[in-house]
């Protein structure tokens, strides 16, 4: 467990509670604190795989914890966004709608796993995801400049759509093998 991979991965988690932490102090300097640390995180999500596969470090530990880790990083700022009115009004759809869709795919996953099916990540999802780490740190700092929350804003709709694409993508190759 003790490898720069898995390292990596739970440094993710533990920036959060700091995280939440600026999330609630007022002022841009705290704002920016806040996508400052983000960044970090978001960045542990390339970098722990890479290097993983890299340096031959990966664990059983490593894939269970990695995407674990992502999607409480992920959740976690966009219900921090919600909470402190940053995402709001129509917006807050294309969170439940990414939100669901983690957890239609995590479920898939966890159903398919011991029948040694695997559900591969696909380049698209991989865009998605890249969007939506773009959109949330937009969204950290929206307040303080008006065109970066406009666009995180769009950015928001663009990722729920492609959230849609994928969801439904991995719905119909996981109950491609339900079926069977």
């Amino acid at each position: 467990m003790n490898n720069l991979a898995n390292i990596l991965t739970l440094t993710r988690l533990a920036l959060l509670p700091v995280i939440i932490l600026l999330f609630y102090m007022p002022g841009a300097w705290a704002a920016w604190a806040c996508l400052g640390l983000y960044i970090i995180g978001a960045a542990t999500d390339f970098l722990d795989g890479w290097v993983a596969r890299k340096f031959d470090q990966i664990t059983e530990f490593g894939k269970f914890m990695d995407p674990i880790s992502d999607k409480i990083f992920v959740a976690t700022m966009l219900i921090m966004l919600v909470a402190v009115d940053r995402i709001s009004g129509i917006f807050v759809v294309a969170v439940i709608i990414i939100l669901a869709r983690e957890f239609l795919v995590a479920g898939l996953r966890e159903y398919l796993g011991p029948k040694n099916i695997k559900l591969p990540v696909t380049n698209l999802a991989k865009w998605k995801t890249a969007i939506q780490m773009i959109v949330i740190g937009c969204l950290i700092v929206g307040p303080y400049d008006i065109y970066i929350e406009a666009a995180g804003q769009i950015g928001l709709g663009v990722a729920a759509f492609f959230t849609v694409i994928t969801g439904w993508n991995y719905l119909q190759s996981g109950m491609a093998h339900i079926k069977d």
